[in-house]
């Protein structure tokens, strides 16, 4: 019995090395979490035998349990590498195609664009829109469009009708004499005519550049300026798009009069654009608190601060970012950013009961 019962000690102390070694062999394995030994006596049991007159015969391991710790974060030079700040996993999917669960979050690119672990089980998130909203509940393989361009744009065809068109924050001097006698200017503008200019691309809906050009000419009455655009500086093309009036403090006093410009199919060049395009009228706001006039006329020279249109070309992956909650940002060679969906994490009642598996999964 004696000899038994030290047996029994020497069995679960080299079982609890055992636990103790892994331990310290996967000591900067990312994601692992440590197993405790947990002892349980031993028993002979028989029957008819009185409480208290049972010798214990000695010891077993009961159980390894595992260990669910808050480990260390570290700042790495990989975009892809993602840590977890409290609880949850990361849901893969294996190469045999089932699922498993791990916080070691070391991902990587794979040739086809997908978001794989070092074993190729890959990642799993929810699809967004591109401005970062779920599209679904249910989960699916994070791919990155890096063996494709995203599609290119026409201008003022963003989804949302408020984003759709020109936006101008600039200012007009309220001293300049008037740049037109008569009424509206007609072609060919004159180098007072284009004093007051800028220019901003528009994109046809194959992604094709077109230069449009702005000018605000002052008219004869007081405060009112007409706005014209053009492809050639005034020489030959001119497009009404309207004309905006200034009260006494600087500030549009409606923005009604401005108009829609149509782009001829070819206007540029043959192809260019490839079909008619239709850009929306000059946006300067409403003057209202969520939209406050961004064009005003004070006692300052004509300055342009922010031009900006919805449409853009075709564009490549370049580089991404992965916000706090998980949002993919996609950022493309046309200078535009967009949602590639989000990193899902599964929260479990009893992480206890997960099984450990090799590689670092559950």
């Amino acid at each position: 019995m004696g000899f038994g019962t030290g047996l029994s000690g020497l069995q679960a102390s080299s079982s609890n090395l055992d636990v103790i070694g892994h331990n310290i062999a996967n000591a900067n394995t990312v994601g692992m979490k440590a197993g405790r030994a947990e002892f349980a006596e031993v028993y002979a049991s028989s029957l008819g035998a009185s409480g208290g007159s049972n010798g214990g015969i000695g010891v077993t391991v009961s159980r390894v349990a595992q260990m669910f710790n808050q480990g260390n974060i570290r700042v790495t030079s990989n975009t892809l590498d993602l840590a977890i700040n409290g609880p949850g996993f990361f849901k893969v999917l294996q190469t045999d195609g089932s699922a498993a669960y791990t916080r070691n979050g070391e991902f990587k690119l794979d040739k086809e664009g997908f978001i794989v672990t070092n074993s190729s089980a890959r990642l799993q998130g929810y699809p967004t829109d591109p401005t970062g909203k779920r599209t679904t509940v249910v989960t699916e393989d994070m791919r990155l469009p890096t063996g494709s361009l995203i599609q290119p744009r026409a201008t003022g065809t963003d989804p949302d009708p408020s984003r759709q068109g020109l936006f101008i924050t600039a200012n007009l001097n309220s001293g300049t004499q008037s740049q037109s006698v008569g009424g509206p200017p007609a072609v060919p503008l004159g180098s007072d005519h284009r004093a007051n200019g800028t220019a901003v691309n528009v994109y046809d809906e194959a992604g094709n550049p077109i230069p449009l050009e702005v000018f605000f000419i002052k008219s004869d009455n007081p405060g009112e300026w007409y706005v014209r655009g053009s492809l050639d500086g005034g020489a030959a093309t001119l497009f009404d798009m309207g004309t905006v009036t200034f009260d006494s403090a600087g500030q549009p006093t409606t923005n009604a009069s401005l108009s829609a410009i149509t782009i001829a199919a070819g206007a540029v060049s043959p192809g260019v654009p490839t079909a008619a395009i239709t850009v929306p009228p000059l946006n300067i706001g409403d003057g209202s608190a969520a939209k406050p006039f961004t064009l005003t006329q004070f006692a300052s020279k004509f300055s342009v601060y922010d031009l900006k249109q919805d449409g853009y070309a075709a564009g490549e992956l370049t580089s991404i970012n992965i916000a706090e909650n998980g949002i993919v940002t996609a950022r493309y060679s046309n200078g535009t950013s967009q949602s590639a969906g989000q990193v899902g994490l599964t929260m479990f009642r009893n992480v206890q009961g997960l099984q450990p598996i090799n590689g670092g999964y559950w």
